[in-house]
């Protein structure tokens, strides 16, 4: 009977089974657990373990692994376990939460999560397998990933192909530098398409406006936008992986450096002949010819992706803004309510509902204070003067007179009378006769008012002559100014 192909596969030396070396440290029954119906609690309860096992440098005592076991059974109240898990018990569903979490314990142990052994006290203890606590250190990270990073590794691997001096010395050794920098580079841009991916179901499946600006301004710019994506254009990768993968071919040309690598690989093997190692050192550089060729296609996938998860976002936030939001829909209740009992009215036309429905306002703050608000300016009412009787005394004389002083010299200020002065004809020591001031009407007279009022003012810019007060004898004059007699005067300017 011929050989089957797994048969030939095993044979060869060439092939290495993953799987053989795999089941050759850990059980299949391992992987089990984690494939059947109740998956999810054993994760819960493999994870609360392996915790509790890493601060127990001695183990745990069987007694609080059943404890940990027990409280997280509790926690899913419909777990049974598998059949022929229950041992010789009549029925799992009457089984006690207790029972329950003694079954899955030894379950656990027989598929080789958990290591018992027996104390010289004759307690058991029980150990995490360290297979298992690598194994779940890789399924933490699946399902809580750290947030994508893009360094420099793919810039570094131009860089390193650019450095001809380096080459030359040391051609081998830097083609198998500049290859697992490339595989690390791949990594990181795979974890940015996982994680674009990722935020665009997070924006899919979000109910709330919260929820949808939290993914775009939180989550998407510390994670993606911030770290990564702006790195990555800022790399500008185009140019460079051009200008590297020329540089590797012409290397993977060049007889000196390909004789170089062939004699290192020589070196490292020395069972190997020289045909062999030739084709090796190709090898190499093809294989990093090819990594580079990936990095420009992923990139394009991030900036697609990129762009996908910008119009999911404005489409889930325009979304939400028409159909959720618990206000909204009071507030449509209130027009509706107004459509159907005044239709074809207007607003004026009516005074109230009937049925209008309950509105609130829950959380009501002025962020910017009542200085944002504006307020109308406030009517003022011009009040009532009470009559006044036929006969004034002495004291309403008094008090009309202070009142009319203190309007004088509210209104006629020296700046007024200043003002007034210096509109008149001449300069400085110019000297002007009241007879000759433009003086049309009650405003004008107003100004000769402010001008004899603040005449003594240190702030004054003018002084004033009367003839009368200079000469006694001097003649008295009278000149009419609009509808006022004003006696003559002299202003003379500073």
């Amino acid at each position: 009977m011929s050989p089957t192909h797994s048969d030939q596969q095993s044979s060869s030396p060439a092939f290495s089974s993953l799987a053989t070396d795999l089941f050759r440290e850990v059980r299949p029954e391992m992987f089990r657990v984690l494939a059947g119906q109740n998956a999810a609690v054993y994760l819960d309860i493999l994870n609360a373990l392996e915790c509790e096992a890493a601060q127990r440098v001695d183990g745990m005592t069987r007694e609080d692994a059943l404890g940990i076991v027990a409280e997280i059974v509790a926690y899913h109240p419909g777990f049974e376990p598998e059949e022929g898990l229950a041992g010789e018990l009549a029925t799992r569903d009457s089984l006690p939460v207790r029972e329950k979490a003694r079954c899955v314990l030894d379950y656990l142990g027989r598929c080789g999560w958990l290591e018992v052994e027996t104390g010289s006290d004759w307690h058991r203890v029980v150990r995490f397998d360290a297979h298992g606590v690598t194994l779940m250190s890789a399924l933490r990270k699946i399902a809580r990933p750290a947030a994508a990073v893009f360094t420099d590794k793919l810039v570094g691997v131009c860089a390193a192909l650019a450095n001809h001096a380096e080459l030359a010395r040391h051609p081998l050794e830097h083609v198998g530098a500049c290859q697992d920098s490339a595989q690390q580079g791949i990594a990181e841009l795979l974890a940015m398409q996982k994680g674009v991916e990722r935020l665009i179901r997070r924006q899919v499946e979000s109910r709330t406006l919260e929820d949808n600006l939290s993914v775009v301004f939180d989550q998407y710019a510390e994670q993606i936008g911030h770290v990564c994506y702006a790195q990555l254009a800022h790399a500008q990768l185009p140019t460079r992986l051009g200008d590297a993968r020329e540089r590797l071919m012409a290397m993977r040309d060049d007889a000196a450096l390909s004789g170089l690598m062939q004699h290192e690989m020589l070196r490292r093997n020395p069972g190997m002949d020289a045909s062999e190692a030739m084709a090796r050192v190709r090898n190499q550089v093809l294989v990093l010819a090819r990594a580079l060729d990936r990095v420009l296609p992923m990139a394009d996938s991030i900036d697609s992706r990129t762009a996908e998860f910008t119009r999911r976002s404005l489409a889930r936030f325009r979304y939400m803004q028409e159909v959720v939001g618990e206000r909204r829909g009071q507030v449509k209740s209130v027009f509706e309510a107004i459509n159907r009992q005044f239709s074809g009215k207007r607003f004026g036309d009516f005074e109230g509902l009937d049925e209008f429905p309950g509105l609130y306002l829950p959380e009501a703050r002025l962020m910017a204070g009542r200085d944002s608000l504006y307020e109308p300016a406030k009517r003022r009412f011009i009040e009532q003067n009470e009559a006044l009787d036929d006969t004034v005394t002495e004291t309403q004389r008094e008090q009309t007179r202070l009142q009319m002083e203190k309007s004088l010299r509210d209104s006629l200020t020296v700046s007024r009378a200043n003002g007034f002065v210096e509109r008149l004809v001449g300069s400085k020591g110019a000297r002007v006769s009241s007879l000759d001031f433009p003086v049309r009407n009650e405003d004008d007279l107003a100004d000769v008012m402010a001008v004899l009022l603040h005449a003594q003012s240190a702030e004054a810019r003018y002084r004033i002559e009367v003839p009368r007060v200079l000469d006694n004898a001097a003649d008295v004059e009278i000149d009419r100014r609009a509808s006022f007699f004003v006696e003559r005067f002299v202003v003379v300017k500073k």
